[in-house]
């Protein structure tokens, strides 16, 4: 079986560190050596980096700068964490990657898309998933399930949020055959089933199951 990375892409309260944990424990069910990690993340340098991105609001970041701090991020997670998993044979399963970016400044953010792949490009080596598993979801449901303080980003507001959904809609409608829509308003067990089979139609050489092992279903 080959090693594959995956990752969970959707805007804020779509249920993507959720369903990451489901998604890893289910393909780990299979026999599969899974190695989750977080963008930004995972690393020294990529806490830090996130702190000061998400969390340390009183330090002022034009949207360039803030793309180049997450693509620095990027680049010690890409060395450090996934591709010495990949060349072990694991998978990777990754809360966001380069798509964010493109998105949120490139998009969003109005440094436009196309500079922000560019850009990637070299932040990561060249490196792509396998697979987006992009967890649709609308405003209204998002900010319900957001009970908590807001970070940097989650502050914008809903005209911005809007702007991120509508990016993800053109980035998935751009690449179809690589990044994959799941409706997100559902429940945590619907929405997980669906990513296994997504993630089974994709990769057929998956061990089949041992048995069911579906997580209890709950609230968001």
């Amino acid at each position: 079986m080959l090693a594959r990375f995956l990752t969970l892409e959707g805007i804020d309260g779509s249920g993507k560190s959720s369903q990451l944990v489901r998604l890893a424990d289910w393909l780990r069910s299979l026999g599969v050596d899974v190695v989750t990690c977080r963008d930004p993340g995972a690393t020294a340098a990529g806490d830090a980096v996130r702190n000061i991105l998400l969390h340390r609001q009183e330090i002022p970041l034009a949207a360039t700068a803030e793309m180049f701090l997450y693509m620095a991020a990027r680049a010690q997670l890409v060395e450090e964490v996934i591709r010495p998993a990949l060349a072990r044979g694991a998978w990777v399963v990754s809360d966001r990657f380069l798509l964010s970016n493109v998105v949120y400044q490139g998009r969003a953010g109005g440094l436009g898309a196309e500079k922000v792949w560019r850009i990637g490009e070299t932040a990561t080596g060249g490196l792509e998933p396998d697979l987006v598993l992009w967890l649709d979801i609308d405003l209204a449901t998002a900010a319900q399930r957001m009970q908590r303080e807001l970070d940097r980003l989650e502050s914008r507001g809903d005209a911005f949020r809007q702007l991120l959904r509508d990016g993800y809609q053109a980035e998935a409608t751009a690449n179809p055959a690589r990044v994959c829509r799941v409706d997100a308003t559902v429940s945590q067990a619907q929405v997980a089933e669906r990513l296994q089979q997504v993630v089974r139609e994709a990769f057929t050489d998956l061990p089949a199951a041992a048995g069911r092992t579906a997580s209890p279903d709950q609230e968001w």
